[in-house]
């Protein structure tokens, strides 16, 4: 299964070393954060959700303060990861984070609330013409 996916994340305000962005302070709220795995879809999203791991990517070291609370994916078989995370671009993007590959502001988005990035997600997805599914084994 390859695809692309959603991490809506619980944060209760935390700040966090992040790499070579340095220390962030992450408002307290819901972030979405939007990954890919076209090697195997399932095997990421087994990772992060996994308590141990290696810290290797900017939102292992968000996760060890943060909780994923849902998770939404579609096996597209477009790379639709920056067109998903452009549409969910605010005010509140945290300006660089997951996005060293590519050319977006960022892949990591701030909500207020969990049934606002929900909604914000299925959006982006339902725009794109993506069929999305819910993850049910958090």
């Amino acid at each position: 299964m390859k695809g692309t996916y959603c991490l809506i994340i619980r944060c209760g305000g935390t700040e966090t070393m992040i790499g070579s962005l340095g220390m962030i302070r992450f408002p307290p709220g819901y972030y979405v954060y939007v990954g890919s795995g076209f090697g195997s879809l399932e095997a990421r999203i087994r990772r992060h959700l996994r308590a141990e791991k290696r810290m290797r990517w900017h939102i292992d070291h968000l996760l060890s303060d943060a909780e994923v609370v849902s998770v939404f994916y579609s096996t597209d078989k477009r790379r639709l990861e920056c067109a998903v995370s452009e549409k969910l671009e605010g005010d509140l993007s945290v300006k660089g984070f997951g996005c060293s590959d590519c050319r977006c502001r960022s892949h990591l988005h701030h909500f207020e609330t969990r049934k606002e990035a929900e909604k914000a997600v299925e959006k982006a997805f339902r725009e794109l013409g993506a069929e999305m599914k819910k993850w049910d084994e958090i």
